[in-house]
């Protein structure tokens, strides 16, 4: 970048350069600083903003934060208790060109806001209604109404509670919160463009659901249906021959009590099928090898909690699609460390495989994965017997970026120390709930892994301190609730962590108010802090972070810590937001 004049104005290049050079950066919270160069750079970034959170924190003050940011087209609801129908009005007055809404788990459906809202944007592309409470069919009608271009709908477990009439039999119709086929069908008739839908924990549509999105839906492709009590086997392979573009299914509860027929013949139709997801069905190595012939175009393949099928069947699907690049097995606890070297050879162009809960799994398993699976990127062993043996095996695995080891008792020092040698690539590690694990295996972590950003390692007891010798410059998440944190621990992250973005403390009984003080001071992009159940963190010093840290956005304070109304106001004048744990 090109150095400022002397008054430390930006040097002069049109807008259009510095814009170039700003949209290169990966995440918007990299504009913050830059805003603060410049009100030029201010504008320029601000009209860069797409994204905007709101809570019952922020909403009092969205007339001074909309303005600021005109190009906004993502707006998301969280932790908001409000009214949402005046915050939604309220949004519709700036003429933001809104394509994805997101207000998941709200008591009620918003009808009065969406209809101000839809009267000003007719592009939205994506709407989260999931987790709604009291959601209808007249609310599915007044989507469609208002939003014929959408997308994208998850309208997902709705929070309603089922009932039955003084005879016996179900009453949709006359209860609020029920979706029922008559709504869906209102729906598909009104929303031509529809690509993805989830409509899983609605109790009460049924096989004719999935019908009318079939034939009014032409360019349906992703179906979700979990946890849809009257939607048949039979329902859903009817989908399957219908949807032409079908490229993705997720079901659950499949083959119980047995496998239909029709279903499985259904594979053969689904021509576009590129992601499948079975869990917690009952499956047969018949269904696997019917799929297997069906030479689908499958990359993802989740079969996580599922029963009745073996290594066979598996073995069989696994030959026949060697391009998969997501495979997810949680829960096969038929694998041994001798079955994933065999199917370690149909396994050369997977990049993510999730194999926790296969208990008979060990330290052989991870070795041979990182020999064999060299296109590999994310790799989950949670809960196995990782480290259960030791052995002397090392195999760099330099595309390895995420692994996942929460839970696996076994796992000692020696055993991550070995692991690190061979994925000295990682960015993220999460080994929280390993006992075996002290702070010395921690530094050879630290020692072998340089490019680390997410480090994960709570209530990992046998932890009692952490003397980082290393520096770990691109450090961004660090979450060590539970363990012997202490002051000199602090101390030693805000000096060899710079980059330090969120930390988690929680139940960190050795770390005080010196300590928070002397990280927050040197850690100058921290953007969170948890310090619930942190006795020894007096909880005035809330006052202090939010006043000497304006990069802090989110604070957990220590328990008994109980603003006023004016001290809220004082604390979201500085951009923070805090939340009781």
């Amino acid at each position: 970048m090109e150095q400022g004049n002397n008054n430390n104005k930006p040097a002069h290049l049109p807008e259009e350069c510095w814009e170039l050079i700003f949209k290169s950066l990966d995440h918007h919270r990299h504009l913050e600083p830059l805003s603060l160069v410049s009100t030029r750079f201010l504008s320029i970034t601000n009209l860069l903003r797409r994204t905007l959170t709101v809570s019952s924190l922020s909403a009092p003050f969205l007339h001074r934060i909309i303005p600021r940011f005109p190009n906004l087209t993502h707006i998301k609801v969280c932790d908001f208790y409000g009214d949402l129908d005046s915050v939604l009005d309220l949004i519709s007055l700036y003429g933001l060109d809104i394509e994805s809404l997101d207000i998941s788990g709200q008591s009620h459906f918003p009808l009065v806001g969406l209809r101000r809202l839809g009267s000003k944007v007719r592009n939205l592309k994506r709407l989260n209604c999931s987790k709604m409470g009291s959601l209808r069919d007249s609310d599915l009608s007044e989507i469609g109404s208002l939003f014929p271009m959408l997308e994208e709908l998850d309208i997902g477990f709705p929070m309603y509670n089922s009932r039955f009439n003084p005879t016996g039999s179900l009453s949709f119709e006359r209860f609020a919160g029920v979706v029922t086929d008559e709504g869906m069908l209102d729906l598909s008739s009104k929303i031509k463009k529809l690509r993805k839908i989830d409509v899983s924990g609605n109790h009460f549509i049924t096989d004719r659901s999935l019908l009318a999105l079939s034939l009014n839906c032409g360019l349906l492709s992703e179906v979700v249906i979990r946890d849809c009590d009257f939607i048949s086997q039979n329902g859903i392979g009817m989908a399957m021959r219908s949807i032409s573009g079908l490229s993705s299914i997720s079901l659950d509860g499949i083959g119980i009590p047995s496998i239909d027929s029709c279903f499985e013949a259904s594979f053969a139709y689904a021509k576009c099928l590129s992601e499948l997801d079975l869990s917690n069905s009952i499956i047969s190595d018949e269904l696997l090898g019917l799929v297997a012939e069906s030479c689908l175009p499958l990359n993802k393949l989740t079969i996580s909690h599922c029963y009745d099928f073996s290594f066979a069947g598996v073995s069989c699907l696994l030959h026949k699609y060697q391009s998969l690049g997501y495979l997810d097995l949680e829960g096969a606890n038929f694998l041994t460390d001798e079955s994933i070297v065999e199917l370690s050879n149909y396994l050369c162009n997977l990049s993510f495989i999730n194999l926790s809960l296969c208990s008979r799994l060990t330290s052989s398993t991870f070795f041979t994965l990182m020999e064999n699976c060299h296109s590999l990127e994310d790799l989950r062993l949670e809960r196995t017997n990782l480290g259960v043996e030791h052995i002397v095996k090392y195999s760099t695995n330099r595309r390895v970026k995420s692994l996942s080891l929460t839970g696996n008792n076994n796992l000692s020092d020696e055993c991550i120390k070995d692991i690190a040698l061979s994925c000295p690539g990682l960015e993220v590690l999460k080994i929280s709930y390993c006992p075996s694990i002290t702070e010395e295996g921690i530094k050879e972590v630290i020692r072998n892994c340089r490019e680390i950003i997410h480090l994960e390692m709570n209530r990992c007891i046998g932890i009692k301190n952490t003397d980082l010798n290393f520096e770990l410059p691109k450090l961004e998440i660090l979450q060590a609730q539970g363990t012997g944190m202490d002051d000199e621990a602090l101390a030693a992250i805000s000096k060899k962590c710079p980059g330090l973005l969120q930390l988690d403390l929680e139940g960190c009984l050795n770390v005080t108010t010196k300590g928070v003080t002397q990280l927050v001071q040197n850690c100058r992009r921290l953007r969170e802090i948890s310090l619930k159940w942190c006795d020894n963190v007096k909880v005035d010093i809330i006052y202090f972070l939010v006043s000497s840290r304006l990069s802090l956005r989110k604070i957990i304070p220590p328990c008994g810590f109980s603003p006023s109304h004016n001290q809220v106001i004082f604390f979201l004048r500085h951009g923070c937001l805090l939340y009781q744990g």
